[in-house]
Formats: structure tokens, sequence, C-alpha cells
């Protein structure tokens, strides 16, 4: 489908939680027009405030714009937003593009994809990394999938929100590396909790052992971004407990799915399960130090 960029082009944004306020900023501050939609109204002030369109629906969203991005919480949303009563397939114009940057189940973003083409609409899966910093900073990671004309088309969007834009091949392709990303994280992950109550337990400065190691083998970005809050005791969410929770569970199914065994993120997403248990669903993904303190009795 060709599609042509401008800075006349009507920008939709849906779901404007921890990152998607930051994203959608991003694009306002570029001279793109915004219509907004959330769920939680308020949480859309900042950018209404700011010069954003409020649009009741995701209908309306669509009904009124020529790119249409959402970055909701969980599949079932995702599955409202596009399909349920007064969602974007009801609203959405030949020649959009959709672009979904949630985490979700790659079989919904095929299906997406195959509705968005009965309609003469592209459609792409784009779910990102970096948390709040990255979002804020616009230097997530954002791991693209769909037709490469459509994100070729829509790659200067990309750009204002992050740095690392991969594009990985066919729909689904998008959402497929996103789990080996949240693999990837989940172990890591334990690796940071454990070590900062290793130190705790052996009497280490904190702070010391962090610059120690941050420079070594175990440099990451969760040790260089997570760590610190840990030191702090600032469990606020970059990412929420309960959307990694999510994310493990969308891998696990889809390691099923292709007959594979992976017990690091299954014993990974016991862990979390239990952070969860412990109320702390929507704490940040570094709130599993606080379990691991709890099986220990620290």
């Amino acid at each position: 489908m060709a599609f042509t960029l401008s800075k006349e082009t009507r920008i939709g944004w849906i779901g404007t939680g921890v990152m998607g306020v930051s994203m959608a900023g991003h694009l306002m501050d570029n001279g793109y027009t915004v219509s907004v939609f959330n769920r939680t109204k308020s949480k859309a002030d900042s950018l209404v405030e700011k010069g954003a369109t409020w649009r009741n629906t995701p209908r309306e969203v669509a009904e009124n714009s020529d790119v249409i991005f959402t970055i909701v919480g969980f599949p079932q949303d995702v599955e409202q937003v596009y399909f349920g009563e007064n969602g974007i397939m009801s609203g959405v114009a030949s020649g959009a593009m959709l672009v979904d940057m949630t985490t979700t189940a790659p079989s919904l973003a095929v299906r997406i994809y195959e509705a968005a083409q009965e309609k003469n609409v592209g459609s792409i899966d784009a779910p990102v990394s970096g948390g709040d910093v990255g979002a804020k900073n616009g230097t997530l990671s954002i791991m693209v999938g769909g037709d490469k004309e459509d994100v070729d088309a829509i790659m200067p969007l990309f750009e204002i929100m992050g740095k690392g834009i991969v594009y990985e091949g066919k729909a689904g392709s998008g959402q497929h590396t996103k789990m080996c990303n949240q693999i990837t994280i989940s172990g890591t992950m334990v690796g940071v909790c454990e070590s900062l109550l290793y130190a705790q337990k052996a009497g280490l400065d904190l702070n010391t052992m962090l610059e120690a190691i941050s420079g070594g083998a175990a440099g990451c970005w969760s040790l260089s971004n997570l760590a610190p809050r840990i030191v702090n005791r600032n469990f606020e969410p970059g990412f929420y407990v309960e959307h990694f929770v999510k994310d493990m569970e969308l891998a696990l199914a889809e390691a099923r799915r292709m007959n594979l065994a992976l017990p690091g993120l299954a014993l990974v997403h016991q862990l979390y399960k239990a952070v969860e248990a412990q109320g702390y669903s929507k704490k940040g993904t570094q709130a599993l130090t606080l379990a691991l303190e709890h099986i220990n009795n620290v």
C-alpha cells in the first residue's frame, strides 16, 4: 500500500500510560497534529493541555487520523481497541496506517494485519523496549513487523521515538522479537536482584559494587537503569509487574505452540507471580527484589 508521510499527516494515539504519553508528546513536539484517546481520560490531560485533540472513542480517533498508533495494556485491550464496538476497524479509512506498539500475541498482530488488508489499510506491529526512560528520552528500541514498504513510509515517526529501530520481517515478526527481548530480560532481572541481595548480605556498599560490575561482562540495561532504583528503594513503574507477567505468559504460550521448553522463563514467571501475590502488580519490574527479600527474610 502506497503511503506518503508529511507534516500534514494526522496522527491518532490510543494509550497514554507511562510510556505512551511521552511517545505521543514527542510527535507533537515535532509538529504533528495528534488526536488522543485513553480509557482513563485524566491520563491524557497533559497531552490535551499541550494541544492534542481528545476523542471519545478509538473509532473517533481512526476517523480523524491518517496514522493510528496504539500502545495499551493486554491482548484483550488490543482486541477491544481494534475490533470492539466503536473500535478502530469500524472507523479507519482506506489508505490509512495502523501501528500497534503494545506487546501482544504475534497471532493477534497477524489478525490485525489481515483485517487491515481487507480495508486497504496498512498494519505494522512495533513493540518497544526501554521503559519510561527510553520513552521520555526518545531512545526506545523498536522491533518492527509488517510490509517493508509501509515501515519505510512511516520510519521518520519511529525515528522520533526511538534510536534502535530494526525491521524484523512480515506481520507478527516484531512481536516475536519482543518475546525474545522479554525472555532475555526475565533472566537478567533475577541476576540483578540476586546480586544486590548477595552484596547486601556480604556487607558491600551497593553503589560501589554496581560501579565495579557495570563496566564488565555483567553490564546491561537493567543493571544500569533498574539496579540504582532498587538501591534507592524506588519501586515505581517504568514497566509494570503485571505487564511483564503478561509478556512472559505470551512467550510461554508461543513456546508451547512451537514445542519448546524454556525452564528459565518458567521459573522467572513463577517468581513474578509471587510478586503479584504480595500486592506489587502495579509496581515496576524491579519489585522482584521485594519477593526475594521476603523469601530470604531480609
